[in-house]
């Protein structure tokens, strides 16, 4: 079993992978920033401060997620 590293906020690809890979047909750019907070801390190796967000964070991981959802990988 491959083990998975430790997410932050500033986890942007990483994370963006994961969201991928757990919704791999949702447009991220459909996604509210209060879901997409959600679903971030609720990522099971999530390991930071989820008020340590913020909407420039969020604006990276859902521009990297759409790149993600983008080349279909």
């Amino acid at each position: 079993m491959i083990q998975m590293p430790d997410l932050t906020w500033d986890s942007t690809e990483d994370i963006a992978i994961e969201l991928f890979e757990n919704n791999p047909t949702l447009d991220p750019l459909t996604v509210r920033f209060t879901d997409l907070h959600r679903w971030v801390t609720e990522l099971p190796n999530f390991r930071d401060d989820p008020a340590k967000s913020s909407e420039g964070k969020l604006e990276a991981i859902q521009m990297a997620w759409h790149e993600e959802y983008s080349e279909g990988r």
